[in-house]
């Protein structure tokens, strides 16, 4: 008989998810993902003035910042006829790229790795490291003291658990070092969009901060100091887990979804936009010797189990509207089912990479027989930040070079609001494929919408009754304790969800914040 197990919310991811799963003979046999809060930014747009929606866009989410700005700008930038020049061009690409290295090593450390290891296991530690064992001290007081967040509450060790008083240490003190490297990221980003997270340079045409030398000589200081983290740090704890102790998870592909994979590519390299950073591309059936080009146009949004009127079914996200309906019958998700040629496509860093197909990860999987799967998306997200890390000192070279030339940030030729017309602004996110859809009529917004990551990969079944990549990547992981499903959120966090930006939980009577103690 199946054991129905429900897990909401789902903690150390950013927004609010459900998931509900049945369990027979150890193994999960249905799935579903269930978005459980209504994000309403697409018909707030609807009116406005056009250049709005980079700004309100931005609200999505705080964790990824400047990627729905600079996927509105796109979409504008198509709809105004404007042309970035190569001075904003750069800028953006080092704006956004320093939030990937803030929010790829804040993934693996904070958000999944405690899955993976039995914390306690630092009180264990022998050695004579005076870093080590200071955080030794630390974790054993706050156990003394009850106070173990936000190492705790986490779901009992099993056979994967890493319980080596070295390795966990030693992880426990990248998990510290990480978070200094990330606000340095924020601040690095901060240098050219003015703030973080909701950058306020971003807009249609290019950028509004001009940099001087010393701010970019400031930059690039503080980028070495990141690839010494990322390269030596961050990517080796990574190896180190997926080729160890989760080696045989990988090899047997725990957690891997559909073999359909999707990028939009990003970050441009030359001012028409059409060398990219980071390929577009189309894999079907897993055909890695057959990268198929991207075509927008057989891009589609269904919401037959979803909870919008069935207006929004099947159609181009130019065409399609955004209009709940709570009382849809089988809808059980507000999160939309978007498609690919009618197929699911799993989006986010593995994607990316299995496009890309960069020598490191290549060889990687092949010397480890590693198959798609939770820990293989690990892995990707760390080779990518390694390569965009290092890319992006090229970005600061070209910026001087461009200084030289007399910096040009901005095409204000095409800063008005056309009468009408319409964009798409196709790009990557740090979780995946994003893009911003616009109408522009009467100079103001006719349609808006937005298909983001994790849009894609949270996506519940369609008309045809296919499961949305996050809902199959959990059919057939075996749950050998119903009472300790522990593989289930090693696979959903390893897609890094972005669902929407937390909210409290209010009782409405009292106004009292609740607390919740989740993961036993």
């Amino acid at each position: 008989m199946a054991k129905k197990i429900i897990i909401d919310p789902v903690t150390r991811i950013e927004g609010h998810l459900r998931i509900e799963v049945e369990v027979e003979n150890g193994v999960v046999v249905d799935a579903k993902a269930i978005g459980t809060m209504y994000r309403g930014l697409e018909p707030l747009l609807k009116g406005r003035d056009p250049r709005d929606a980079t700004y309100v866009t931005e609200r999505a989410c705080g964790v990824c910042a400047g990627s729905h700005g600079w996927a509105s700008s796109l979409a504008l930038y198509e709809a105004f006829g404007a042309k970035v020049p190569a001075g904003g061009r750069i800028l953006r690409n080092l704006i956004v790229g320093a939030m990937w290295l803030h929010d790829h090593p804040l993934h693996f450390y904070h958000l999944s790795a405690l899955d993976y290891i039995d914390v306690m296991a630092v009180a264990k530690y022998q050695g004579k490291d005076p870093g080590l064992k200071a955080v030794k001290d630390k974790i054993t007081k706050l156990v003394a003291a009850g106070d173990t967040a936000p190492l705790t509450p986490r779901y009992k060790p099993d056979e994967f658990c890493v319980n080596d008083p070295e390795l966990v240490t030693t992880a426990v003190a990248h998990y510290l070092k990480a978070l200094e490297m990330q606000a340095k990221a924020k601040k690095m980003s901060a240098l050219f969009a003015g703030k973080q997270p909701h950058q306020s340079s971003i807009v249609v045409g290019g950028v509004t901060m001009l940099p001087n030398i010393e701010a970019i000589e400031q930059f690039r200081s503080m980028l070495l100091e990141q690839i010494d983290f990322i390269e030596n740090v961050y990517l080796q704890d990574v190896l180190i887990f997926g080729t160890g102790p989760l080696l045989p998870l990988a090899q047997a592909g725990i957690g891997a979804g559909y073999p359909n994979f999707l990028s939009f590519g990003g970050f441009a390299k030359d001012d028409a936009g059409k060398d990219l950073f980071l390929k577009a591309g189309v894999i079907l059936d897993g055909n890695l010797n057959k990268i198929l080009p991207l075509d927008a146009k057989k891009v589609t949004e269904d919401v037959q189990y979803a909870w919008y009127k069935q207006s929004a079914n099947g159609k181009n996200p130019y065409d399609e509207d955004t209009v709940p309906d709570l009382e849809k019958k089988e809808a059980y998700t507000f999160v939309k089912a978007p498609r690919y040629e009618g197929k699911p496509m799993e989006v986010g860093p593995l994607a990316r990479m299995l496009v890309m197909q960069p020598k490191i990860l290549m060889d990687l999987i092949a010397k480890y027989s590693i198959k798609p799967g939770a820990v293989a998306r690990h892995a990707a997200r760390a080779v990518e930040t390694v390569l965009l890390a290092k890319e992006m000192l090229n970005w600061v070279d070209d910026l001087e070079k461009e200084i030289g030339k007399g910096l040009r940030i901005h095409d204000t030729e095409h800063w008005e609001a056309p009468e009408s017309g319409q964009g798409a602004g196709l790009t990557e996110a740090p979780r995946g494929a994003l893009g911003h859809w616009i109408k522009v009529k009467n100079h103001k917004t006719e349609n808006y919408q937005m298909v983001v990551p994790s849009t894609w990969n949270f996506s519940p079944k369609d008309d045809k009754g296919a499961f949305g990549p996050a809902e199959k990547a959990l059919i057939g992981v075996p749950v050998p304790d119903v009472d300790n499903p522990i593989n289930l959120v090693r696979v959903i966090r390893s897609f890094d969800p972005c669902l929407a930006c937390a909210i409290h939980l209010i009782d409405p009577q009292t106004n009292e914040i609740h607390k919740y103690r989740i993961g036993f």
